[in-house]
């Protein structure tokens, strides 16, 4: 499925908060205002990671049920 992100991140499967550390390791390494999709498995991950990454200064735009996994589209801030 295509989508408008920049790039995408495959974290089903992995644990929390490891699946954190691996989002923002990999946002930081985008360009400033670029989109990452990331995907993350139901239950802690989902509850956790966005959270997580808003507090952190991120801007999640979408969270998206896609039945046995979310799509969460987030956004590296432009001043950073």
């Amino acid at each position: 499925m295509d989508s408008l992100a920049d790039r995408c991140l495959d974290l089903r499967g992995t644990p929390c908060p490891l699946n954190f550390v691996r989002t923002k390791l990999t946002l930081e390494k985008m360009k400033p205002g670029s989109l990452l999709e990331v995907w993350l498995d139901p239950g802690e991950p989902i509850e956790q990671v966005p959270d997580s990454l808003r507090m952190d200064g991120y801007g999640v735009e979408l969270v998206d049920d896609r039945t046995d996994y979310f799509a969460v589209q987030v956004r590296r801030p432009s001043g950073s």
